[in-house]
C-alpha cells in the first residue's frame, strides 16, 4: 500500500465536530477517520468558518486550511478530497472537487437535493474520470454486514420492514431548497441498506398511511415494495416522534435478522422448548460481531483498497443516484 494525501471540504458535525461525541463509536468523523488510517495523510480542509477551521488545525497538526475550495485547490492537489458540505452545496462543491482531478471523491450522503442534480454529478464524473464513492456508512458495519451475509440462512424472505423515527419533518415542499427534511436526510440511509442487504432494487412504491401536521408538513407514512426475493417490503417513516430509532426486521420463513441502531439479532428455526412438536425461533449464538461495527474506518479502508486497486467501491455513485430515484417515487405521492 502506498500513502495517498487527503483534504476535506466542510469542517463542520460530520465533517469534524462529531468525532468528539463520546457517546458514538468514533470515529465518527471524515476527519478522525481519514485521520486514523495509516495509508492517508490529511494535509488540508476548507470552510467559510473561520473558528471551525481553526479548531481543526489544532488537532490536524500540519494541516493547511483555506476559506473556500477554490483557494484549496489553487494551492494543493490531494489524492483524495472528502466533501462534507450541507446538501444544497453538494453539486456546486462535488463538481468542483472532480475538476481538480484527485484520484478519488469522498461525497457525504445524499448525493444532491435532487436526482437532477445528482445526474450532473455522475457526468462531470464521467467527464472527468474521476470516481466518487457515497457515505453510506451502514454499508461499512459490521452488523449490516453480517446481515447481508445471513440472509440465505433465514430461508424464503417473507417480509422485511424499515423504520425510521425521529421528530424531523418528513417532508413539505417549501424544505426541497435546502434538504431540511428527513425523507432526504435519513431516508436515504433506510433505502440504501435495505436495498444493499437485499441485493436488489426498490422501485414503484405503493404509499400509504400519510399524515400531514397544521403546517400541511407529512409527518408519517408507509411506503409498500414487491421484488422478486421479496413480496412484502414496507419503509415506514414518522417525524413526530421523540426519540431517534433506525432499524430493519427481516422475516424469513426459516429464520428472523433485527438490525439497527445499537442492536444486531439473528434468529433461526430450532425445536421449540415451549412447545411439543412445534419450531421456535432462538438467537443464533454462532454469529460473532466484533465491539466496534467499524462503519466509519471501514469507508475509509475500503477507498485505500479501491485506489490500490485491491477492491471496487462499495458504495459508488451510480448506487446512491438510485437510492434518491426511489426517494423521489415516494414524494411523488406525499404531495
Amino acid at each position: 500500500m502506498r500513502t495517498y494525501t487527503a483534504a476535506i471540504i466542510g469542517v463542520g458535525r460530520i465533517g469534524f465536530s462529531l468525532g468528539f461525541d463520546k457517546k458514538r463509536e468514533q470515529p465518527a468523523s471524515h476527519t478522525m477517520a481519514l485521520k486514523n488510517n495509516k495509508n492517508i495523510q490529511l494535509v488540508a480542509a476548507a470552510d467559510k468558518d473561520c473558528e471551525k477551521l481553526k479548531n481543526w488545525q489544532k488537532y490536524v497538526k500540519g494541516g493547511k486550511i483555506f476559506s473556500s475550495s477554490e483557494e484549496l485547490y489553487g494551492s494543493i492537489h490531494p489524492d483524495i478530497v472528502t466533501v462534507a458540505v450541507n446538501e444544497d452545496s453538494h453539486l456546486e462543491e462535488c463538481i468542483k472537487a472532480i475538476k481538480a482531478r484527485p484520484k478519488l471523491v469522498i461525497l457525504e450522503k445524499p448525493v444532491a437535493l435532487n436526482s437532477a442534480e445528482a445526474e450532473k454529478i455522475s457526468a462531470c464524473s464521467k467527464e472527468n474520470g474521476v470516481p466518487v464513492m457515497v457515505n453510506h456508512e451502514r454499508r461499512f458495519s459490521a452488523d449490516y454486514v453480517a446481515a447481508r451475509e445471513y440472509l440465505p440462512q433465514i430461508g424464503t424472505l417473507q417480509t422485511i420492514r424499515g423504520e425510521l423515527y425521529s421528530g424531523l419533518r418528513i417532508y413539505g415542499e417549501e424544505f426541497e431548497k435546502d434538504g431540511a427534511y428527513s425523507l432526504l436526510h435519513d431516508g436515504t440511509h433506510l433505502v440504501d441498506i435495505i436495498q444493499f442487504i437485499l441485493g436488489e432494487e426498490l422501485a414503484k412504491p405503493v404509499v400509504t398511511g400519510v399524515y400531514k401536521d397544521e403546517k400541511n408538513a407529512v409527518r408519517n407514512f408507509t411506503a409498500s415494495f414487491s421484488t422478486p426475493k421479496c413480496s412484502e417490503i414496507q419503509v415506514a417513516m414518522s417525524g413526530r416522534s421523540r426519540f431517534f430509532s433506525f432499524g430493519i426486521d427481516i422475516l424469513g420463513t426459516e429464520g428472523r435478522i433485527c438490525v439497527g441502531n445499537g442492536y444486531a439479532k439473528f434468529y433461526k428455526r430450532q425445536e421449540s422448548k415451549l412447545y411439543t412438536g412445534f419450531f421456535s425461533l432462538s438467537k443464533d449464538k454462532a454469529v460473532k460481531l466484533p465491539k466496534k461495527t467499524g462503519y466509519f474506518s471501514g469507508m475509509v479502508k475500503n477507498a485505500v483498497d479501491f485506489l490500490d486497486g485491491n477492491a471496487e467501491l462499495k458504495s459508488p455513485l451510480s448506487v446512491a443516484i438510485q437510492d434518491i430515484k426511489v426517494l423521489e417515487e415516494i414524494k411523488e405521492q406525499l404531495k
